[in-house]
């Protein structure tokens, strides 16, 4: 065995296309740089004992089933149509427009005659996501044609299809293609997920382990920043009445008299809201700043 082999290495994949940008940002977030990932599906990490592939989000649940990767990031919808059999380690909400989840819908043409699931009896039925389509209908009691779509899904009907399922994150592509939703399939978010096997391995699994824990606390610091300022110890509790963002802050007495440090950690977006506030009550050196990760 070489030394390569001997090595204690976890193999992590990775999603390309659309959740390829996002996925390298929240890694470099965690504290991995990959590098190289826009040239080749085998990336540089600086973590000497992963070994990152860029695979279709669509292929990694299987690999990771079947022992050829450790572990992985890759959507809820894949793993349901893969109907993979792995650990679910943590679901994380972002997307390539969004940090809500997508969703998967039954689409029909405006003026389709089609008005509910059962409709869809003895209909053609385009998607990529073939095998959840066809679960949904059996659970509807439908029976439908469903065929594989290579891509260019929404343009299929009415001419070649009678409807589409298809993925969406604001439903504009499908309004442009002149597209009604009919349904919502299911809702999906990237999943991280391991091979049984390899929870089963005392190293891989404390490895494992603590990716998704930086994962996670970078995941939990999107939108979120933190927020110090001084404040006259008279207006702590006004202002713990009245500024609710600021329930739970670390206050700390200041060297001078009277007077405390306050920290906290707020969503972003309403910090431009409560700083009048803050200033009002007589805060001074009120400085905000960028989190990489909330551990909780």
């Amino acid at each position: 065995m070489s030394k390569l082999e001997s090595a204690k290495i976890l193999r992590v994949g990775l999603p390309s296309g659309s959740l390829q940008e996002p996925t390298i940002q929240l890694f470099a977030k965690a504290g991995f740089a990959i590098s190289s990932a826009s040239r080749s599906y085998k990336p540089s990490v600086d973590d000497p004992e992963l070994v990152i592939r860029l695979l279709r989000a669509q292929e990694i649940s299987r690999y990771v089933e079947h022992g050829f990767l450790d572990c992985g990031l890759t959507g809820k919808d894949w793993i349901s149509n893969n109907g993979s059999d792995v650990e679910v380690l943590s679901e994380m909400t972002f997307s390539k427009a969004s940090a809500k989840p997508t969703r998967w819908v039954i689409a029909v043409p405006e003026d389709s005659a089609i008005r509910t699931v059962q409709d869809l009896q003895g209909k053609l039925i385009a998607t990529e996501a073939v095998e959840m389509t066809r679960r949904f209908l059996e659970s509807n009691g439908v029976s439908a044609t469903v065929e594989f779509s290579w891509g260019a899904t929404e343009v299929k009907v009415p001419d070649l299809v009678d409807a589409i399922v298809d993925v969406t994150e604001t439903g504009s592509s499908l309004r442009a293609n002149k597209l009604r939703i009919l349904e919502t399939i299911m809702e999906s978010s990237p999943q991280f997920i391991a091979n049984h096997g390899a929870m089963k391995d005392e190293w891989k699994a404390s490895k494992i382990r603590t990716l998704v824990m930086l994962l996670k606390g970078a995941f939990n610091a999107r939108d979120k920043v933190g927020l110090k300022l001084n404040l006259p110890e008279g207006q702590l509790p006004e202002l713990l009445k009245s500024l609710p963002a600021l329930r739970n802050p670390t206050i700390a007495k200041l060297a001078q008299e009277g007077w405390v440090a306050v920290e906290t950690i707020i969503d972003e977006r309403v910090v431009r809201e409560i700083i009048p506030g803050l200033k009002a009550l007589g805060a001074e050196g009120i400085i905000e700043y960028p989190l990489n990760k909330v551990v909780y």
